[in-house]
């Protein structure tokens, strides 16, 4: 009897530990699971976070480049503009001026002239110009120098009726620049025909510049 209990006692003792063992291997693959979820779902949410970064980035990227395509088409217009005004100034500086009709009075000759006006007047008609240029020579050297021989500019130089800058280019004309106004006359004159073709040209220039 005693050996029959005792059999008894190893044999519930083998099948209770065969019952923890499956216990434990139920435990096991439980936290098995529950892990890899886990796992799943950081790896998920990791994916997520990836994607979305790369998707900001794009974004970017892309707001990078239109801004860069606009600022290129902006310089490139601003490039345009100043070659435009580049050009338009080598063409002024090597075309004259084409002159305005003149409407004002023309003088029958140039005595009705005195002064200065009157030696202006008479070079001019020597130069080949008619009279009628004359009235827009007078306006022109009148706000340039009041037709005054002496008239000296302090802050640019220019000297004389027509205002030469510097005023010893007149000495083309003369050595007596500083003070004949037929040598000053003379100079202004060339340097109207070379520029402008006719008084009436200079004129129309200095209304719309404000110089000649």
């Amino acid at each position: 009897m005693a050996v029959g209990i005792l059999v008894a006692g190893v044999g519930g003792g083998y099948y209770l530990g065969q019952d923890r063992r499956v216990q434990e291997q139920g435990i096991d693959a439980r936290f098995a699971a529950e892990s890899q979820q886990a796992e799943n779902a950081l790896l998920k949410e990791y994916h997520l976070d990836h994607e979305s970064a790369m998707a900001l980035r794009r974004e970017v990227e892309a707001v990078a480049q239109q801004r860069a395509k606009e600022a290129a088409k902006a310089a490139a217009a601003r490039a345009k503009q100043a070659e435009e005004a580049s050009r338009k100034k080598r063409e002024e500086a090597k075309e004259p001026v084409k002159s305005k009709p003149y409407t004002g009075p023309i003088p029958s000759s140039c005595n009705e002239y005195d002064g200065n006006r009157k030696i202006g007047c008479a070079l001019m008609l020597a130069e080949g110009f008619k009279i009628d240029q004359f009235p827009c020579l007078d306006k022109l050297f009148a706000r340039e120098s009041g037709w005054n021989q002496r008239a000296s500019n302090a802050g640019s130089g220019a000297y004389g009726i027509p205002q030469a800058l510097p005023g010893i280019k007149m000495a083309e004309f003369g050595s007596d620049w500083k003070t004949n106004p037929a040598t000053q006359i003379k100079w202004g004159l060339n340097y109207i025909e070379g520029r402008y073709s006719t008084p009436c040209g200079a004129w129309s220039h200095s209304e719309s510049t404000g110089w000649y």
